[in-house]
């Protein structure tokens, strides 16, 4: 699904928290009916100038950690965004320990150019590497492959992958009481 901010907020330059709620408000509307299966949330930035970090934190944070937070098959990544909103989203992003995707989406739906705002932990961004690398594992298999020599227990593993789904930069998939985990874009 692809949401045009443009649309959404009927201007270019979106700024101060009480715009960026207003939005929120429109994302939650836009996305009450869930999808069977997981998949990426657009959030287009295409034809935005500006987005100030009172406006992003009140919309785009605060969406992403809702849908995250209900489980919900949508996950959200920026898509399009010029050099000075993906800016915003960085120093917004680290200054509150937080990521989340970007990526330049085509008007066909090809995904490129596909990175973080914000910094993961060590640990995470291995994680979060190995998932990418893999294509899709679980935290049992990632222990045999890089955890035992280290002395990394399967449950520190299961802890990593629920932290990057609940960011919403892997995909989780649940297999009864199991879950595998997949990169939010195939290679």
């Amino acid at each position: 699904m692809r949401i045009s901010f443009r649309e959404l907020a009927g201007m270019d330059i979106l700024a101060g928290a009480e715009s960026g709620r207003r939005v929120l408000a429109r994302l939650v509307e836009h996305t009450g009916l869930e999808p069977k299966s997981p998949e990426p949330l657009f959030l287009d930035f295409v034809g935005i100038e500006v987005a100030t970090a009172s406006f992003l934190r009140e919309s785009v944070l605060l969406f992403r950690d809702a849908v995250r937070n209900r489980r919900s098959n949508y996950y959200p990544v920026i898509a399009n965004a010029n050099e000075l909103i993906a800016e915003e989203l960085r120093l917004l992003c680290t200054s509150r320990g937080e990521v989340i995707m970007l990526c330049t989406l085509s008007s066909n739906g090809i995904v490129s150019d596909s990175r973080l705002a914000g910094e993961l932990d060590p640990k995470q961004r291995i994680t979060f590497d190995l998932v990418q690398d893999r294509g899709e594992t679980d935290a049992a298999e990632l222990m045999r492959e890089h955890g035992e020599g280290e002395g990394v227990k399967q449950t520190a593993w299961n802890n990593r992958l629920a932290s990057l789904a609940g960011l919403g930069l892997v995909i989780e998939i649940s297999q009864g009481r199991a879950k595998r985990y997949k990169p939010v874009f195939e290679r």
